[in-house]
């Protein structure tokens, strides 16, 4: 009888093993990240950092100018207002963020990441800051050249990030009309 016990108890176990459910993408995408820029910067160094940060910078490129495609597609210009509308990824519950809108720049915050989360959760910071610290400007620049992102505080360092999206050509305009040049 004991026996019969301990397997419906390891049964009941197994069925409540988050592990056995199957990985979101967002999941494996950040664990195979890490493990490949763990693997270069072991093996390369800071060299193997910049090649990782060069990879990322030119992926984040290549999708921005899918975002911008996207947009021109639906008749939009590559401004800041039909960036985050025409965004190639999907949000899940997996993020959670605010997006507050101000008249030359998008702010926003999360405090959610599946990408950072994940990489916490596996002690992976250290690979895992190589992709925050690029994505977002190398997508923006690849939106539209004069689109910039500050990304002044990381989920893997202060536990939330924050951006502020500007689009550069905007700010000189309405710099230019409040001193009447």
């Amino acid at each position: 009888m004991m026996k019969e016990d301990n397997h419906e108890e390891t049964q009941q176990n197994l069925n409540h093993d988050e592990s056995l459910e199957p990985a979101s993408p967002y999941t494996i995408m950040a664990k195979l990240f890490a493990h490949l820029s763990k693997s270069v910067v072991d093996r390369f160094g800071e060299e193997g950092r910049d090649a990782i940060r060069e990879g990322v910078r030119t992926f984040g490129e290549e999708r921005g100018r899918d975002i911008a495609r996207r947009a021109a597609a639906a008749g939009q210009p590559n401004d800041i207002h039909n960036y985050l509308p025409n965004y190639d990824m999907g949000r899940s519950d997996l993020f959670e963020y605010e997006t507050e809108y101000h008249p030359v720049e998008i702010e926003q915050n999360f405090t959610k990441c599946a990408f950072g989360d994940q990489w916490k959760a596996d002690g992976m910071e250290e690979y895992g800051i190589l992709y925050c610290q690029m994505i977002d400007p190398a997508i923006a620049r690849g939106y539209n050249p004069d689109f910039e992102v500050v990304h002044d505080k990381y989920l893997l360092k202060e536990g939330n990030c924050h951006f502020r999206f500007q689009m550069k050509t905007s700010e000189k305009e309405s710099g230019s009309e409040e001193n009447g040049d």
